[in-house]
């Protein structure tokens, strides 16, 4: 089988940070970005490596405050490897000398080859190709192979490797004006002639950081050079015409975070000692990716395959089997860059769901994390008077808000303040994972303890900032941000914050539900232990079920409201916008700088309401609102969607991925045009520029659980797997391998009216397979072949 490739023609500096991100490689403990080795970071490179979970705070003075921010570090960089004829200058991609290039990502062996040609003089050129690796077997390592080719000349070539820790976290042009340099106490020394150490601290956390690399090619001498803040190496090689000559880096990195080590510097230098040779350390590497792609399989021919193949890439260099022994969350923009600071987001919620059901210890650990700073959302809620624990929108390393005070519009160049800590749904969306988790996996021991302890509090941080209102016989939450993002406050109203937002109460709804139903089926020492260790009143349970029932849900012109006074917000001549800017997706940025605000207008920067039909299924949003007293008919709903479809700018990736997903179990025609938008968010970096600062996780993920769940409305509900697939005609056939309650391998293979299921053999009972007419039971070692109930087609929007 042919290896998929993601492959690059040419060298185009406007191009080069999207390339660099999209082609980062990581293993889930670090990753590096694709940056060409003998570049520095410039406007055109960023050359970035990151540990996962590893942060520094700094303290900044912005339009006049004192501001503090909390980073993902950039750690020194294990890449450079320069190159030239001796006495000439270093070999760069930006000179005339270039005569071609290439770089290919090689999806399944998680390796980045590069192969430029540079003139040395008329005749004579200079071919260097290399290999690049971030090791997936052994965390810790990465290598680097070059090989160097004369061609019609013979002579000495330069070569320089190097560690470097002069590098800032100075990736994202618009926090330039922050404080950036995280890296303190460098240090530099020899382990081996062909092995020198880098060793440095983060300048507040205390993080320490150990560095080795070993460079070696054989028969040259390795040169040391004593630099402040580098550790450098150079090499003398002779080239004959024709005949590569070969120089193999090698890399430890550890941290003062890494169990079962002592100094990282020593750490480092042991392990890159007994590191083995490149092609030894190569067949290793793709046999660890080898072994994820079983797991994680997944066949959708086309582009769109492609696309899907690549996002599967990302999430596992990002979140692998790795990531199962840190305490870590999930970085919204990845290990690839440093927009939102390395910041954890609420985009668990539309990666977890795909992990559920091929790495569940993965998701464990990412719940783990959530927990561990159970104690830092009881303190958040608690300092603003409200029982349980409320999470931040933003967090890092020990579970505070992160969320900036103050955000800067490049637009107008003016900082404002930032009101999006307000977005307390993150809570529902912990719990959400937690419960979806249980479901998947049927990790009761989980579920029973961390899981309920944490479900239970965001609960109870929810019935405690419900007010009852006497005059509408319903409870209210006021005071929020709503996934929307655009409006933080009512028009001329100085106090932030909006009542009533829809997908907040309803989630909160189902939060307090689920806190019912699973204290309700705790087993007595479990629940005895849980309400005594947290003080939870007796008579808690009864007063969620009634505020589940009874949260405010407001509607207007039958349709569900944003929130609370949405339609009496002003229409927004879009025409006008789209004709005068082109590009409104960052329509708040744009009527900012004309003096305006979005607060005015019936204008969203992404799904909001429509997240209520990416979460649950259609049936059971019906019995979500059936719950508090509302009917939802197909009418209802159908209205609802057309009403934000117009109102919606889509400036998040995440909006086109939820759009789509509605859209395809609408079985609406135009779905299309938002799954495809959603497969090329990154690819084609639809948000302009955004993209080279990073990855956007949730919507790679999203798109893969697009195919797993939403197509398929797979559902592991009840001890079975419930499915009701949809028409989507571009998407017609595809198929995933996924792991469920013990089940390794399962094969679900789905095809225009039939779908065929394969569970592996093994001791565990039969799987239930339950559609929309009947349910059937598959044993270990079965196939089976399910005709499907015919589906409407597709109707147009």
């Amino acid at each position: 089988m042919t290896d998929p490739v993601w492959p690059y023609e040419g060298y185009d500096p406007g191009q080069e940070r999207l390339r660099e991100s999209l082609c980062t490689l990581g293993n889930g403990y670090f990753a590096t970005r694709g940056a060409l080795p003998e570049c520095t970071a410039d406007t055109v490179h960023y050359p970035g490596t990151y540990a996962a979970g590893c942060y520094n705070r700094l303290t900044s003075t912005v339009a006049g405050r004192e501001v503090e921010n909390e980073d993902l570090v950039n750690l020194p960089n294990w890449l450079p490897l320069r190159f030239r004829l001796p006495g000439g200058a270093w070999f760069t991609p930006d000179t005339e000398a270039l005569l071609s290039h290439r770089q290919s990502l090689n999806l399944r062996a998680g390796v980045l080859e590069r192969e430029s040609r540079y003139l040395v003089e008329e005749g004579r050129t200079l071919h260097v190709r290399q290999l690049r690796l971030v090791h997936m077997a052994d965390p810790h390592l990465a290598a680097l192979r070059t090989e160097f080719t004369a061609e019609g000349w013979s002579g000495e070539l330069e070569v320089e490797s190097a560690l470097d820790a002069s590098v800032t976290n100075s990736g994202v042009e618009r926090y330039r004006e922050l404080n950036a340099s995280h890296l303190t106490q460098v240090e530099t020394g020899i382990a081996h002639p062909e092995t020198v150490w880098l060793r440095c601290r983060t300048s507040t956390s205390g993080i320490r950081v150990g560095v080795a690399q070993r460079t070696t090619a054989p028969g040259a001498s390795v040169r040391v050079l004593t630099e402040a803040r580098r550790a450098v190496q150079r090499i003398g090689l002779h080239l004959m015409h024709g005949r590569p000559v070969t120089v193999d880096k090698t890399v430890s990195l550890h941290t003062s975070r890494d169990p079962a080590i002592g100094d990282p510097r020593d750490a480092a230098v042991d392990r890159v000692a007994r590191a083995r040779k490149f092609p030894a350390l190569l067949s290793s590497h793709r046999l660890a990716w080898q072994h994820l792609w079983q797991k994680a399989e997944l066949t959708v021919p086309g582009e769109a395959g492609h696309i899907l193949r690549l996002h599967l890439f990302h999430v596992l260099q990002t979140l692998s089997p790795h990531t199962a022994e840190l305490d870590v969350g999930v970085p919204a923009r990845g290990l690839h860059g440093e927009a939102y600071r390395g910041h954890v987001f609420w985009d668990e919620l539309f990666v977890l769901p795909y992990l559920n059901l091929h790495f569940p210890e993965v998701s464990r650990a990412l719940l783990t994390y959530r927990h561990r700073r159970l104690g830092a959302a009881r303190d958040a809620a608690r300092e603003i008077g409200r029982p349980g624990a409320m999470y931040p929108w933003q967090s890092g390393s020990d579970g505070r808000e992160e969320t900036q005070e103050m955000h800067l519009n490049p637009r107008s160049g003016r900082w404002l303040p930032d009101h999006s800590r307000l977005q307390h749904h993150v809570g529902s969306a912990v719990a959400y994972n937690i419960w979806r988790y249980g479901e998947a996996s049927g990790d009761t021991e989980f579920l029973h303890t961390k899981g309920a302890e944490t479900l239970v509090e965001i609960a109870r941080f929810w019935a405690g900032s419900a007010t009852y209102d006497e005059g509408l016989g319903r409870y209210r939450i006021r005071g929020v941000v709503g996934p929307d993002e655009y409006h933080d406050s009512y028009p001329d109203v100085k106090e932030p914050g909006l009542d009533d937002n829809a997908y907040t109460n309803v989630t909160a709804a189902w939060v307090l539900a689920r806190a019912v139903e699973l204290l309700g089926t705790l087993p007595e020492p479990c629940r005895r232990e849980l309400t005594e260790r947290i003080g939870l009143d007796r008579d808690a349970p009864s007063q969620w079920e009634e505020i589940s029932r009874k949260l405010y849900v407001p509607f207007h012109s039958g349709v569900i409201s944003q929130f609370e006074g949405y339609a009496d917000l002003a229409p927004l001549d879009w025409d006008r916008y789209r004709t005068r800017y082109g590009d409104i997706r960052r329509l708040d940025r744009i009527l900012e700088a004309e003096g305006d605000t979005v607060n005015r207008y019936q204008a969203s920067k992404q799904a909001d309401v429509l997240m209520l039909g990416y979460l649950f299924s259609p049936a059971e949003l019906r019995g979500l609102f059936t719950r508090l007293g509302h009917r939802l008919d197909d009418e209802t709903w159908s209205r609802t969607v057309d009403y934000y479809l117009h109102r919606t700018s889509h400036g998040s990736t995440l909006s086109g991925l939820v759009h789509g997903w509605v859209l395809s179990r609408a079985k609406r025609s135009d779905a299309w045009a938002y799954v495809h938008e959603a497969l090329n968010g990154d690819v084609a970096d639809v948000q302009g520029g955004t993209t080279g600062e990073g990855i956007h996780l949730g919507a790679m993920a999203g798109t893969l659980d697009l195919v797993q769940r939403g197509l398929t409305g797979l559902e592991p509900h009840g001890g079975a797997l419930r499915l009701d697939p949809v028409p989507l005609p571009e998407l017609s056939e595809y198929g995933f391998t996924i792991r469920y309650q013990g089940h390794w391998g399962v094969r679900l293979q789905l095809r225009p009216g039939q779908l065929h299921v394969h569970v592996p053999a093994s001791d565990r009972a039969p799987i239930a397979i339950e559609l929309p007419d009947r349910t059937v039971s598959v044993a270990p070692g079965e196939n089976c072949e399910l005709a499907l109930p015919e589906r409407t087609a597709p109707r147009s929007g």
